[in-house]
């Protein structure tokens, strides 16, 4: 027997046989299984991938990819900012000086944590200032905050509001904390609350003002790099023992752990859709073979080996299988193009930091999403395969 005899075979197996119509039927729900499994795995993995690569974004901008900071003391001295821009000079480097405070309009307050900045510096590596202090001159005493502090504190532009901070003044027989005038010169809006309601910027001559410091210290530098995971391990071995250094990634692991987590969960949720259709391809073949078994005999008497039988089964419920998978990547890309391209959902800009549904499919999910669908129809095919070449020849010709 040849293979366009085996392929022959196949084919008239897997047509409709009126006789047996749920041997097709269980065949169909098998291709219906697999096609629904994959389309709906390459759309949920986009999704996620898009929440993913969204949130990394938003914290990424605040958060700012490298971080230098002092172990043992509050403060850096310029030469620590000067060893770096001098080794470094393909990165991007702002320093800052950070407090906490207690915004205060009328009978409203506020928590916040103040960052002074040099403008110029932070605008090129903070690309959500760079947006809003655009036209904005900030001198002395001047602030942009967040929006959502804007808007719970009833700010407008230009008004002068107080800053209670942590730093107390004494004062006669009181210790009293220390308050300083801030004139607001507009805000910024990050998408996410948690920065918008509690950050601050301010010059860094301000906060040194207030808090005291000499005019060559900071409590920390932040850097811009693109390849970040490789420059924090550069960077580490010129720094002194009493800084250190932590990347954005560090900052947020548990988050993205967790993100992590619920990403491989939801693929292995999603891949039972899968499983279950291959239950479906097993007992398609499985009925075909009980029904076939006259037909598998006479096969074997007339020369058939068993190997071409195994092959003829396995070829059913892998072009059953496979035809699934092409389905299912097309539908799915179908489906990815229109919520991509039409406002079918609409998120709460507020809540996710956008209003259009984010989608980003990586070549790793889409190669195991076809690897894993490809791995479970072949298992699902070997074992009716290997049952059909088990018939007693003998047995069956003689009864049947």
């Amino acid at each position: 027997m040849d293979k366009r005899v085996v392929f022959f075979i196949v084919k008239r197996y897997l047509r409709f046989d009126k006789e047996q119509p749920f041997i097709f039927l269980s065949a169909l729900l098998a291709f219906l299984g697999i096609t629904v499994g994959v389309m709906v795995l390459i759309i949920a993995m986009a999704i996620m991938n898009g929440f993913d690569h969204e949130f990394e974004k938003k914290l990424f901008t605040m958060n700012y990819p490298l971080t230098i900071y002092p172990k043992f003391s509050r403060t850096l001295d310029n030469s620590v900012l000067k060893k770096l821009e001098s080794t470094f000079p393909n990165l991007l480097f702002s320093p800052y000086i950070s407090t906490q405070a207690i915004v205060k309009n009328g009978d409203s307050l506020e928590g916040a944590m103040v960052f002074g900045v040099d403008f110029k510096r932070e605008k090129k590596i903070n690309e959500i200032l760079r947006k809003y202090i655009k036209g904005v001159k900030l001198d002395r005493f001047d602030a942009i905050v967040g929006k959502e502090m804007f808007d719970r504190l009833f700010l407008v532009k230009n008004q002068k509001v107080m800053f209670i901070f942590t730093r107390t003044n004494p004062s006669g027989f009181i210790i009293s904390p220390l308050m300083k005038r801030f004139k607001i010169k507009g805000y910024f809006r990050s998408g996410l609350i948690a920065y918008d309601k509690t950050y601050v910027y301010t010059t860094l001559e301000s906060l040194r003002r207030v808090l005291g410091l000499k005019k060559d210290e900071y409590n920390g530098i932040h850097i811009y790099s693109k390849n970040a995971e490789e420059d924090i391990k550069k960077i580490a071995k010129i720094l002194p023992s009493n800084v250190g250094i932590v990347g954005w990634w560090q900052q947020n692991q548990n988050f993205f752990s967790a993100l992590a987590m619920e990403k491989r969960a939801l693929f292995i949720v999603l891949m039972l859709i899968i499983l279950i259709a291959a239950l479906n391809i097993i007992s398609s073949l499985l009925m075909t073979v009980m029904n076939r078994r006259k037909e598998i005999a006479l096969l074997l008497s007339l020369g058939a080996t068993k190997k071409e039988i195994k092959y003829i089964f396995f070829y059913i419920g892998s072009i059953i299988g496979f035809f699934g998978i092409i389905c299912g990547v097309i539908l799915g890309f179908l489906g990815l193009y229109i919520l991509g391209n039409f406002d079918i959902i609409k998120l709460p800009a507020d809540v996710y930091g956008t209003s259009k549904l984010p989608l980003d499919l990586s070549m790793l999910d889409f190669s195991l999403i076809i690897v894993g669908t490809i791995f479970i129809i072949i298992l699902s095919s070997l074992y009716p395969a290997k049952k059909a070449t088990q018939i007693d020849v003998i047995k069956v010709l003689r009864n049947e």
